[in-house]
């Protein structure tokens, strides 16, 4: 009951805001801007560590918690994310960064219709498919009644978070920085004519520098790239495993030093040789897309069900 009524809280609540310090970084609205390069990386327009609104209570504690486990999965929730990839992967600059799906302000749009499991989905839902698929808790040693789930002390730090990024916001109302990451239905290519070989040409060419030739990720200081492909990587169920998500991913984020920069063909070349590599297998595929279609680019659906045929 205290989970429930302390997210309910971050939803109801907005605590007098400071003025905001002059950001040194382009921005765009409440985020910073996608034409920013890697100097951005480890800025977050808001930062519940330095937010002096937030108190000693145990729901700004809840906040506190889930920004670390956003912004550093591996090392905070070991059980739960035995892959190498953190949250900020994907949801860049703490899921604060403008066209790398951004998560302020969206909170509120839960309960939402998930395509894929063919049901709504809360807030807790979403974030423990994360942990199912992005952060591949099913490769790990839990057990099936180990893993995460929506009332997972994990998952409801990190919706502490997520709703403490949508204080304000109108609830039910979609955000103008939603789903701006998607190549255009226009511009995409058929899986079938997607060229692996052109594809590795550019990454190596553009990519290799931050995630290696090996796609396992290159030490940069302190941090490292997430890595693209093998058992420290997504499994075959995240989002990131069908070509065109990823492919809308690289397009804005894409290369670090000069993001942006990639044209919609060639990041979608880039995706399918990425998703053409070996990678965990999510051990609930069947599960999925019993409601709705199988997408075109749900390549490791449609290798799995021309096996059985």
């Amino acid at each position: 009951m205290f989970a429930l009524a302390l997210i309910a809280l971050v939803a109801c609540s907005r605590p007098a805001a400071e003025p905001p310090s002059p950001s040194p970084f382009k921005m765009t609205g409440p985020l910073i801007a996608a034409s920013m390069s890697m100097k951005a990386a480890w800025e977050f327009p808001h930062n519940p560590l330095t937010d002096k609104t937030l108190d000693k209570s145990r729901l700004s504690a809840e906040i506190r918690r889930g920004f670390q486990l956003f912004t550093n999965t591996p090392a905070e929730a070991p059980r739960l994310a035995p892959s190498g990839m953190s949250c900020t992967n994907c949801h860049m600059n703490g899921g604060q960064r403008e066209k790398s799906m951004p998560l302020v302000d969206v909170a509120g749009m839960f309960p939402e219709y998930n395509r894929r499991s063919g049901r709504l989905f809360s807030l807790g839902d979403r974030i423990t498919d994360c942990f199912l698929r992005s952060e591949n808790a099913t490769g790990g040693e839990l057990a099936a009644g180990e893993l995460p789930n929506s009332s997972s002390p994990e998952v409801l730090a990190i919706s502490a978070y997520l709703t403490w990024l949508a204080r304000g916001a109108e609830v039910g109302k979609n955000p103008s920085w939603r789903g701006q990451n998607a190549i255009p239905a226009s511009a995409l290519v058929p899986v079938e004519k997607l060229d692996r070989a052109k594809g590795e040409a550019i990454y190596m060419d553009r990519c290799a520098t931050c995630h290696g030739p090996d796609g396992q990720g290159v030490q940069i200081g302190d941090k490292i790239a997430g890595p693209l492909w093998g058992e420290r990587s997504w499994n075959d169920g995240a989002g990131a495993a069908r070509v065109y998500t990823l492919a809308g991913m690289i397009r804005y984020s894409m290369p670090y030093l000069d993001p942006g920069n990639i044209t919609d063909e060639d990041a979608q070349h880039v995706a399918a040789f990425i998703d053409s590599k070996p990678r965990p297998v999510f051990p609930f595929k069947e599960r999925d897309y019993r409601v709705e279609k199988l997408p075109p680019d749900a390549v490791y659906y449609t290798r799995l069900q021309s096996s059985v045929q």
